[in-house]
């Protein structure tokens, strides 16, 4: 459902932009010369708006993902036998095997974390880069 609702999302923002172009070449025959620079103004407050919104949500969830990392979904007993097949020895040492399977959950946690890391600080580039954009359009919003 989602899909399908992100994939009309385009489709409704071109039409209504067609439909605000074709509005403002109407209206610059009656003097409206200004609703074109409105529109363009409007469109980019919107575009920023929604970049800073997106890298605020992205923030959100590299932060959960850095605080609490999804678990590793692999059973020792899976574990196991799965070294045993690769060994080709049925009778090794279970001790060892514990301890590369606790070093393995152990790296996969870090493995996430660092991932986390790396998403929250791209995250903050869709925050720093369009909201000096989004003021100085707003604040040239408010002059017009």
């Amino acid at each position: 459902m989602f899909f399908i609702m992100a994939s009309f999302l385009p489709i409704v923002f071109v039409v209504v932009l067609i439909f605000m172009v074709m509005y403002a070449v109407k209206q610059k025959d009656k003097g409206g010369e200004n609703v074109l620079k409105h529109v363009y103004i409007y469109l980019v407050l919107f575009a920023t708006l929604m970049m800073t919104i997106g890298g605020g949500i992205s923030i959100f969830m590299a932060v959960s993902d850095l605080v609490s990392p999804a678990g590793y979904y692999q059973s020792f007993s899976e574990f196991k036998e799965m070294k045993s097949m690769d060994n080709k020895k049925q009778h090794a040492d279970e001790a060892e095997w514990r301890d590369e399977y606790q070093q393995m959950v152990q790296d996969e946690k870090d493995r996430t974390k660092d991932s986390a890391m790396n998403q929250l600080l791209k995250s903050f580039g869709f925050i720093v880069i369009p909201l000096p954009v989004f003021l100085y359009f707003n604040r040239m919003r408010k002059q017009t």
